[in-house]
């Protein structure tokens, strides 16, 4: 009994140590082919920035999000490389031989992708964002020639209680919106309505929602009477700033999940939740992708398990097809997020789920 314990648990740590040597081989591999390729591909655009500026802004936050954005489908072909290596050898017989069942022999594999999923969710939810800022700073200035979202159009939001503001545009390079209109109310009932043809904001630190509203004209009204004020200049604080409502593209790939998910609350409160979609579906993608290891190893080990007359050829086929189905299948679900049809949440969680019921038969099926 001590015996089969001990010999047991060097299988898991053999198990282990080969699939997690395989999965980061992997990556090492295909993230040195993606940096050659992405350097071929802009090198003309590179040379405009030091070598430093290329390998410490650049590559060195270039690699990890994109391991990890892969990080699946790493798990699966490492999943069907090396256990279809290890049954090619007949070495998946001779475990079975000495009373380990698929189970247990499946224990190690879901071990190691426990450790790869934490991983994982650790560097996309912290770690990354984080560099994510240098990055898109960079290929904003030096490969997509300084392309960024800079202005927002039929603004409406919330900026306190009974207090609701609305920009026909905003234009980030001038900090200017246009078409101003500030309505407040008590008890549902309008008591001051604000306009500007123009309103600025001080970008000035310690000035927070300061803002200078330009040919103005404001109407208090209390019962049957109006006040009417108007004037060419007049600075005044509002609760908001450019930021609640001048969304830069790829702005969700540059916040922790912490930061993400006050981003949201707070963007809802303000009644422009509209706007948060693409912040919710990255804040769901992160934690659906990580668990999405598990099931894609399971399916990889009942898959690669047997020896099979295609040989390893056939099973990383199957592997990578079902792998690259999965990721097709999240762009697409996530689009009717971004459109409205669907929550964020179902979005990103659709193709786990539809891939469970696989996992679950190839599992069952996979013993026999």
């Amino acid at each position: 009994m001590g015996g089969n314990f001990r010999l047991t648990n060097k299988l898991d740590r053999y198990i282990m140590k080969k699939f997690l040597g395989t999965y980061f081989l992997c990556i090492i591999l295909i993230i040195a082919i993606s940096v050659v390729f992405d350097f071929s591909e802009h090198v003309d655009k590179l040379m405009a920035a030091s070598v430093k500026e290329i390998i410490f802004e650049y590559y060195l936050n270039f690699i990890p999000y994109y391991a990890n954005l892969f990080s699946q489908l790493f798990v699966f072909i490492a999943v069907i490389f090396f256990t279809s290596k290890i049954a090619e050898n007949s070495e998946i017989i001779a475990m079975f031989s000495i009373g380990l069942s698929f189970k247990r022999m499946l224990r190690p594999y879901m071990m190691s992708t426990a450790i790869i999923a934490l991983l994982s969710y650790v560097l996309s939810a912290y770690i990354i964002p984080v560099g994510s800022v240098t990055r898109i700073a960079f290929e904003n200035e030096y490969i997509n020639s300084g392309h960024k979202g800079e202005s927002a159009r039929n603004i409406q939001i919330v900026v306190e209680d009974g207090v609701i503001a609305y920009l026909e545009s905003y234009q980030d390079y001038n900090h200017t919106g246009y078409r101003f209109c500030l309505d407040r109310f008590e008890d549902k009932i309008l008591v001051s309505h604000m306009t500007a043809k123009s309103i600025v904001y001080d970008t000035t630190p310690e000035h927070k929602n300061h803002w200078t509203a330009r040919n103005y004209l404001i109407r208090n009204i209390e019962g049957d009477f109006e006040t009417v004020t108007s004037g060419l200049e007049l600075d005044t604080v509002i609760n908001m700033e450019p930021a609640d409502f001048l969304i830069v593209e790829d702005q969700q790939m540059t916040m922790t999940s912490p930061e993400l998910r006050k981003y949201i609350k707070r963007q809802r409160a303000r009644g422009v939740g509209e706007s948060v979609r693409v912040f919710d579906i990255e804040y769901h993608k992160r934690i659906a992708m990580a668990f999405a290891s598990f099931i894609l190893t399971i399916i990889g080990v009942s898959l690669s398990s047997r020896k099979r007359k295609g040989g390893m050829g056939l099973h990383l086929g199957i592997g990578i097809g079902l792998s690259f189905g999965y990721i097709l299948f999240q762009s697409v679900s996530s689009m009717f997020a971004v459109t409205g049809s669907m929550s964020a949440f179902w979005s990103v969680w659709i193709p786990n789920i539809v891939y469970i019921p696989i996992a679950v038969y190839l599992y069952i099926k996979a013993p026999k």
